[in-house]
């Protein structure tokens, strides 16, 4: 009965974690930012639905492996050290704990120090004092929130750049449409084309994704 009930709670542990790999996924990765700056893109376009979400999430996915494969392959070769008997509690705390450090370390190197001071300061006024008594700015819990914060930052940093030439034809073509007196003609008529134009001709999704690559390198 111990080995049976010891193979349940195993097989409770590993449902739970499958559940959670969405949610380490977008708080751990680039994932939150490459899909915030794909679809800041779109919107700049003026092309609602094209590509697809479905589209723009798995491009964001494809490029979130792609950069994280160092993060993966690091982590998987602390599991791989040594034995490991993940059917046991205790395992499954080895195993956590080997690769806690190259994830802090990911997070560290992306994560802005002004946020990891804020959400570090922040457990005075949100945490009771027995929670935070040996809390660090280099511990987990802090620097998820911290890291989510600066990669929504950085988001929106290049978008508000990718989205200002964009703005500057849909004002330009606005302007030229009143002046020549057709109120009637909308204006997205004229500037959706010379927007796909233009990023088109700077081979723009090309730039985009190379840029969003080294955004994480060393």
């Amino acid at each position: 009965m111990a080995e049976g009930g010891l193979s349940f709670v195993t097989i409770s542990l590993f449902l739970g974690l499958a559940a959670l790999i969405p949610f380490f996924v977008v708080t751990m990765t680039g994932f939150l930012k490459i899909s915030l700056v794909l679809f800041l893109v779109r919107n700049a376009l003026g092309i609602q639905q094209t590509p697809p979400n479905l589209v723009l999430y798995a491009i964001a996915l494809v490029l979130t492996f792609y950069v994280s494969a160092p993060l993966l392959s690091q982590m998987s070769a602390r599991l791989s050290a040594s034995e490991l008997n993940i059917n046991t509690i205790e395992g499954l705390q080895e195993a956590a704990s080997r690769v806690r450090q190259p994830l802090k370390d990911h997070l560290m190197r992306f994560t802005h120090p002004n946020e990891r001071q804020f959400f570090l300061s922040a457990t005075a006024r949100v945490w009771p004092e027995s929670a935070r008594g040996e809390v660090h700015d280099d511990d987990v819990l802090i620097l998820m929130p911290a890291f989510v914060a600066s990669e929504l930052t950085r988001a929106f940093e290049i978008g508000f750049l990718l989205y200002l030439p964009f703005l500057v034809i849909d004002v330009v073509v606005s302007n030229i449409l009143m002046a020549m007196g057709m109120i009637m003609v909308s204006p997205v008529l004229i500037s959706v084309p010379l927007k796909l134009f233009l990023f088109v001709s700077v081979d723009g999704w090309s730039r985009l994704l190379h840029g969003l690559i080294l955004s994480y390198a060393p």
